[in-house]
């Protein structure tokens, strides 16, 4: 007898990047694929530092079962974390931690998703949003961008057309698109927001990566500005590109009834998020050890996020279309056809692995209307040597 599986899997299909993973075994590939940080930009000293000082100061609370809500003590530290981005009057009971800011998207989806209703999302956009809303019954609907993030005209419009139940964004660095969404659009957003009354999530794991001046204020920081604004926006952040993935860390603001509905959710899921990697990560903020680590990790993936761009402008030429990331892990880039190279992100990925590189092909994180043309590439965890020679195996490929 066949296994009488949920329904709503039939909205969602294995991550096309997971099974990627499945072609990178062959020896001496160089992968640009992963959306990973560098582990080797890991503050491990640090992080051992106060993992020891968590179960110092408190080993009880740092062993034990915690409240749904967050250790109170990370609580503290993330608001004041918020407050030194912009955020003003943020309390600690006006966040609540969450396994890593997926968690907090598959909260959004549980609280706010009937089957049917329509969200708005970036094209492109994080693959595992589009899979996770999807899982709860959401006909997801595409904003398209450009190099300076959503394009808040055909948002508006999409909005006024479909009355979604959320708009969902990545502002700062977006994945895949590395796009930067300027100060006037993200003025904009908050205007729409409060205009038709559509609540705004905003996705932020990548807003502290930048390696010139530093972007425009989170929307959420902004939404002091707009009246009305803020009892309109949840804002999600994570420690995971910046401190450790392996600590699933992250946080979610938001108005305090969907706060209070995604904290019963949570009780249902996980109970907790890890109360020693909550009290490990407390203890590593409390120490004033970040904004070290940030200027080291933003120097780093600056240096190869430029050798990437060289390179690819080097080897491709007017083959390959790109904005050179501002921060972020990401160059999204267009294949043209020029000179009568490979114009399609599908068939280059699979001349590529042939050639020993890896990279992911654009079309899965659309959720309509894919641009095939399309590819990811990540620089942030191979060495600049590695990239050099990468970026020649995929200009090999092109032709």
């Amino acid at each position: 007898m066949p296994t009488p599986f949920a329904d709503r899997l039939n909205n969602v299909e294995t991550s096309a990047i997971r099974e990627l993973f499945k072609l990178l075994g062959k020896p001496g590939i160089i992968s640009f694929a992963g959306g990973f940080p560098d582990s080797a930009m890991f503050d491990v000293a640090g992080i051992k530092e106060a993992a020891n000082q968590a179960l110092t100061d408190e080993p009880g609370a740092a062993l034990q079962y915690g409240a749904t809500e967050g250790y109170n003590p990370l609580r503290e530290q993330l608001a004041a974390f918020m407050a030194s981005k912009g955020v003003k009057g943020l309390n600690p009971d006006g966040l609540i931690v969450t396994t890593g800011s997926q968690q907090a998207l598959d909260l959004l989806g549980k609280t706010l998703i009937n089957p049917g209703d329509k969200v708005i999302v970036e094209g492109p956009t994080f693959l595992a949003t589009i899979q996770c809303f999807r899982l709860y019954g959401a006909d997801v609907i595409t904003a398209p961008i450009d190099g300076q993030g959503v394009q808040t005209d055909k948002l508006e419009a999409l909005i006024a057309e479909h009355k979604p139940k959320f708009v969902y964004l990545i502002p700062t660095f977006g994945n895949p698109s590395g796009a930067l969404l300027s100060l006037e659009r993200r003025k904009r957003v908050l205007e729409l927001a409060v205009k038709y009354q559509t609540l705004v999530v905003e996705d932020d794991p990548y807003g502290d990566l930048y390696f010139g001046d530093a972007p425009p204020p989170s929307i959420y920081a902004l939404s002091d500005s707009v009246p009305g604004s803020r009892e309109l926006l949840a804002h999600c952040g994570s420690m995971s590109k910046v401190l450790s993935p392996g600590l699933r860390v992250g946080w979610m603001i938001a108005p305090p009834e969907l706060l209070a509905r995604a904290t019963m959710c949570k009780q249902f899921s996980d109970a907790h998020t890890s109360t020693f990697a909550q009290a490990t990560a407390a203890q590593y903020l409390k120490a004033g050890r970040m904004p070290a680590t940030l200027a080291k990790v933003r120097q780093v993936y600056g240096e190869r996020a430029r050798v990437m761009g060289d390179a690819l402008r080097r080897e491709l030429g007017d083959a390959i279309e790109f904005v050179q990331p501002q921060g972020g892990l990401f160059v999204w880039a267009r294949l043209t056809g020029a000179g009568g190279k490979v114009s399609n992100g599908n068939e280059l990925a699979k001349r590529a692995i042939e050639q020993g590189v890896a990279f992911v092909p654009g079309a899965p994180f659309y959720a309509s209307n894919p641009d095939l043309a399309t590819l990811r590439l990540s620089f942030a965890t191979a060495d600049v040597g590695k990239i050099e020679e990468g970026v020649g195996r995929l200009g090999k490929a092109s032709l």
